[in-house]
């Protein structure tokens, strides 16, 4: 049978878009290129079983990046979080793992900017106005320096990876107040929430102005937070440096359903 013109064109133009859809099922066949930056709340500081070629850095097998390649298809994977990390040492010590065949970047920063271990040991071992004071300190200069900080991070994460779907991940809220439990008063824990929530609401605004996607823990750990009989979050610890972290099961029922249901949805939008 001899096909008209217009026959041909329409034949060709169905061909053509057989052969993209298939070559897209390929594309998204082979998984992801995966790479994780980030603090110790990505690197699985106080979660334990530690890379020991990971040093100062405690990367953990328990960390929910590790998790998540894990029950992934990758292509490639990267795990270079590191604990104690800032954005400045992120984006000067860590951003060599990314380029432009980069698809898939998951990273939390913030935190030790807005001086996370500082707080913590002035709210342990001070008065609760001291608490309240380093606080306010605290969320100073998470709405006043860290955004543009962030920007500059982000900016550079776009600019090693454009094509990348990158997944920001926030922290979890640290105490639920109850009317009894061991430890710190409820008015330094109602401070330490607080600047949990603005650390989230300065960093979820950073992650939209960059085109990034922002996944809220505080949903997944509620109910979990400290003082509820059923925490995912470590309270204080020797070696102190785990205190105020995630545990092993914070990362595998908090962190991985948070990114595994923001990674789906971010790399859908990719295809």
């Amino acid at each position: 049978m001899r096909l008209s013109r217009p026959s041909l064109v329409a034949f060709g133009a169905a061909t053509f878009a057989a052969a993209s859809l298939l070559g897209s099922g390929a594309a998204s066949a082979a998984g992801p290129d995966y790479v994780a930056l980030g603090d110790s709340y990505s690197s699985g500081t106080g979660a334990g079983k530690y890379d020991p070629n990971s040093g100062s850095c405690q990367r953990s097998a328990n960390a929910y990046p590790n998790l998540w390649a894990a029950s992934h298809a990758t292509s490639s994977y990267k795990f270079v979080a590191c604990s104690g990390a800032t954005t400045t040492t992120i984006a000067s010590g860590q951003l060599g793992a990314l380029s432009s065949s980069t698809t898939l970047v998951s990273v939390t920063a913030g935190g030790n900017d807005a001086g996370f271990a500082d707080v913590m040991q002035t709210c342990v071992l001070q008065s609760n106005s001291s608490c309240q004071s380093r606080v306010t300190q605290a969320e100073t200069y998470m709405k006043n320096t860290l955004p543009g900080q962030l920007d500059s991070l982000y900016g550079k994460i776009r600019a090693k990876s454009p094509s990348a779907r990158v997944v920001v991940l926030g922290y979890p809220r640290l105490y639920i107040i109850v009317d009894w439990c061991a430890g710190l008063s409820n008015t330094k824990r109602t401070a330490l929430n607080h600047a949990a929530d603005t650390l989230d609401t300065v960093v979820s605004a950073a992650a939209g102005r960059a085109g990034f996607t922002w996944s809220d823990v505080r949903d997944e750990f509620s109910g979990h937070e400290l003082c509820s009989g059923d925490d995912w979050l470590n309270a204080v610890t020797i070696p102190i440096g785990s205190s105020y972290h995630p545990t092993a099961l914070g990362h595998r029922s908090g962190y991985l359903p948070a990114l595994t249901g923001s990674a789906s949805l971010a790399l859908q939008k990719q295809t």
